[in-house]
């Protein structure tokens, strides 16, 4: 994107004031450089009294940054992760170092921590630790001013962490302290570094909590700051040059974080991605035109691909699903082993709802769940052996795709070269195996599905949880990750469950497409009577059909959007119906027809899109709901068919299913 912006003007009555407020931050910076003693520069900062307060400032800010990483770094995930009463008092009482006045931040330290303080008498008669007056206290004084910066920084880079990420690798098998030190932090480290120089840059350049409750020993407390102070009194030209070297430091952390310091990770350019060589590019190229690749030549590519899914010996490699859900969503799933279930509805109906059930990820619903002959209900997320694919993939960025795909089989404790071993043979299977050693920024949309997908089947899961998998793909290649996830799901001894909008992946995919509305099953049945039979008018449509919901009556159906409609079935009168009609048997005219059609409506053409090589006509009329009619390019050109014609559509009554709701 380019980075040319309209230049604006701005007016005299903002900008006098922007550049007023420049100059009274920037005239004391100068007033310090006009007035050092460059010649004198040296021998002032290499004094023995600055040495030493130097030597003791960076001890200090040191072990304040410890401390602040120990407890800062916990908090931190506290605030943004868990939510808990009382956390805008927690988030107050972190920020309130950042806001008090220093030395009465002292006063509350020698209040709480004191020889006559809260704590200061048990720490004093138990442990024998002294904190006043000591360099101890010095590192806690530092620590407590300090501390907000990194707290603040790291829960505003955690805050903008996909949580997915961490759902993802809970799904794989990592527990909550594996996720956090191998994804979370990684992910945020822009966030803590920055965190961490402001830390130790507040930490260094500390004076009031300091003095006021470490007082200002030379060699215990008096630190860099402290001295200046002192050198203020005798020595001016000296306190300049030393105020100079705070400066030069401040300033060089500020320069470094280049205004990270919330966290946020700066964009990465295009050009800051590794390009591939011409020959590995046609190479890739190849490759995402083969769907499954074959695995290389060995003992681990003797075995056919249903092979490649079973489990641990232990185990039979097969795993029945019974699920009961509550709360938003209401439903019970059976499902023997090896069954694909396409899960369907409007938004809003609960379908990723109830695959973070199954996970136990969510609270909206609870999950009975029972693998096989496990009853993993009351197990962790981790514990599940449920593999969870998100729509973005959620691949973690700071790992190749190799990486990526060994994750899960070494949080289950598989040693790290048979677990690499085991993800290349993965990586093979789907056919991105050359890319092994590739990020995920560097992989395309279709590959870094298909390395999701390998991740995911690597951990041998016993339930297989796909959220629209392929739809951020374009048309071609969600046609070849589809083919290499049919595949691949065809040896799977679990039950695999795929939240799609996509008609011809509940299709192609599934054995049994499962209809959800408000959480409640609408329609459970194999894809051929979803299909024919369509219980939900929002199925219909996503399936390419005509479907108005009415009230049977003696002599058809009585349209709830207004109009009525002649059918060939009966059925009992007032029962609650949904008509199905095909686009392709809406007849289209320009005159009113005559002959066998007893449905018959004058309307206006809305819209004309091309699907294949036929054209679907939108027609909206006053007499009955809009209609799709389905034509050929020949047969619209011959009506002369644009954006507002007005035209006659038919529809026979035999033409017309009914399905009973």
């Amino acid at each position: 994107m380019s980075r040319n912006r309209t230049r604006t003007r701005p007016p005299v009555t903002l900008a006098l004031p922007a550049l007023l407020a420049v100059a009274f931050l920037l005239l004391p910076l100068v007033g310090i450089l006009t007035r050092t003693e460059w010649g004198e520069l040296g021998a002032h900062l290499t004094s023995p009294g600055v040495v030493e307060a130097l030597r003791l400032s960076l001890f200090v800010s040191l072990w304040a940054l410890g401390l602040s990483l120990l407890l800062g770094v916990p908090l931190a995930w506290l605030l943004a992760r868990v939510p808990f009463k009382g956390k805008a008092f927690v988030r107050s009482l972190v920020l309130l170092p950042m806001v008090l006045p220093p030395t009465v931040g002292g006063v509350a330290l020698l209040l709480g921590f004191g020889r006559r303080g809260l704590l200061g008498p048990w720490l004093e008669g138990t442990f024998g630790i002294t904190l006043p007056f000591h360099t101890s206290g010095a590192v806690v004084a530092a620590t407590f001013v300090a501390m907000p910066f990194l707290v603040i920084s790291l829960e505003g880079a955690l805050g903008g962490l996909k949580q997915s990420y961490e759902e993802t690798a809970a799904s794989l098998g990592a527990s909550p302290v594996r996720v956090f030190f191998t994804v979370t932090l990684p992910m945020v480290a822009p966030g803590l570094i920055a965190g961490a120089a402001l830390t130790w840059a507040r930490a260094l350049g500390e004076f009031g909590a300091t003095i006021t409750f470490a007082g200002n020993l030379p060699g215990t407390t008096q630190t860099l700051p402290l001295q200046v102070y002192l050198l203020l009194q005798d020595q001016p030209e000296a306190a300049t040059s030393v105020s100079l070297l705070l400066l030069v430091i401040a300033m060089a952390v500020l320069i470094a974080l280049r205004g990270r310091w919330t966290g946020t990770p700066v964009a990465r350019t295009p050009a800051e991605v590794p390009q591939l060589p011409d020959e590995t590019a046609a190479a890739a190229r190849d490759a995402e035109r083969t769907p499954t690749a074959p695995v290389p030549a060995g003992p681990a590519s003797e075995k056919p691909a249903a092979a490649d899914l079973t489990c641990a010996p232990h185990d039979d490699g097969r795993w029945p699903l019974h699920a009961v859900v509550t709360g938003f969503n209401e439903l019970t799933l059976d499902a023997e082993p090896g069954t694909t279930i396409a899960v369907v509805g409007e938004n809003g109906a609960g379908k990723t709802t109830l695959l973070r059930a199954l996970l136990g990820l969510t609270p909206r619903a609870h999950a009975e769940l029972r693998l096989g002959d496990t009853d993993v209900t009351a197990l962790p997320p981790h514990k599940r052996q449920v593999a969870w694919v998100p729509q973005d993939g959620a691949l973690f960025p700071h790992l190749s795709a190799l990486a990526n795909t060994a994750y899960g089989l070494r949080a289950r404790r598989v040693p790290r070269a048979e677990a690499r071993r085991e993800a290349q043979q993965w990586l093979d299977r789907l056919g991105v195996g050359h890319l092994a050693r590739r990020k995920p920024a560097q992989l395309s949309g279709g590959q870094a599905q298909r390395v999701a997908l390998a991740r995911a089947l690597a951990t041998r899961p016993r339930l297989l949880l796909l959220d629209e998998p392929l739809a951020a793909l374009d048309q071609t290649t969600r046609a070849r990750v589809r083919h290499t996830l049919r595949t691949h799901l065809a040896g799977f001894g679990g039950v695999c469950l795929i939240v799609t909008h996509d008609p011809v992946e509940a299709v192609s995919l599934a054995d049994r497409v499962l209809v959800l509305a408000d959480g409640r099953t609408l329609q459970d049945a194999p894809p051929p009577e979803v299909t024919r039979h369509p219980r939900s008018p929002w199925v219909a449509r996503m399936l390419g059909r005509n479907a108005w919901s009415g009230t049977a009556s003696a002599d058809g159906l009585v349209l709830a959007a207004g109009g009525r409609l002649v059918v060939a079935e009966a059925l009992p009168e007032g029962s609650r119906a949904l008509a199905i009609i095909g686009p392709e048997a809406v007849s289209v005219h320009r005159d009113r027809p005559a002959g066998s059609p007893r449905n018959v409506w004058q309307g206006s053409v809305r819209e004309i899109t091309a699907v294949g090589s036929r054209l679907r006509v939108l027609v909206g009329s006053a007499e009955a709901p809009d209609l799709v009619a389905e034509i050929t390019p020949e047969a619209a050109a011959e009506l002369g068919l644009v954006d507002g014609s007005k035209v006659w559509t038919s529809v026979k009554a035999t033409e017309v299913t009914l399905v009973e709701l």
